[in-house]
């Protein structure tokens, strides 16, 4: 199995140093999952493009956290799962509605259920939502375009997911309470 290293600003390769910059700036430290996303200035680049166009989108903070953290628990990915529940926390996402994702579950709140069903249906269906998933979305009081939104942040999530299960970074200690196991 590869190894991976936790890359650092002063050990990045050069062209990831202005993501890690930026990450520190905006988080108060890198994130391990950015620090072994540095390993490939293409991949750390690329995620950090598509994620700051997330955070501009007409989606709320909240309703963002809510579709990281559903992508995280849907693709597994144990690091993710505890930082973006601190982040779902931090945003104002009720505990209630954290606990629900984290265990599979729709949030009580409905605008929130929506996207995140709308974010399982397209993982689990590989984007190939139907009628009925869309409709069901858009009745929660959201937008066509939004739909294409979620489709940006269900993309720049599965970057660090995806980062996150095959690199293993190490889970910092400010997201140890929050930490989750994918189940067997």
């Amino acid at each position: 199995m590869a190894s991976y290293s936790v890359y650092t600003l002063e050990s990045a390769p050069e062209q990831s140093k202005p993501v890690l910059k930026q990450l520190h700036e905006a988080f108060g430290l890198i994130p391990n999952i950015a620090g072994t996303m540095a390993a490939s200035p293409v991949l750390i680049n690329g995620f950090i493009g598509l994620f700051q166009r997330v955070h501009t989108s007409s989606l709320s903070e909240e309703q963002i956290q809510t579709l990281l953290l559903t992508n995280a628990v849907t693709n597994a990915c144990e690091w993710a799962v505890a930082f973006h529940t601190a982040l779902a926390l931090q945003q104002g996402v009720r505990h209630s509605d954290v606990d629900a994702i984290r265990h599979g579950g729709l949030p009580d709140d409905a605008r929130l259920a929506a996207l995140s069903s709308l974010a399982r249906a397209l993982i689990g269906k590989r984007g190939r939502v139907s009628e009925a998933d869309q409709q069901h979305f858009l009745d929660a009081g959201f937008s066509a375009e939004q739909i294409l939104e979620v489709i940006a942040v269900v993309a720049a999530s599965t970057i660090t997911n995806y980062t996150g299960s095959v690199t293993q970074p190490p889970l910092e200690a400010m997201f140890e309470e929050f930490a989750w196991q994918a189940p067997a």
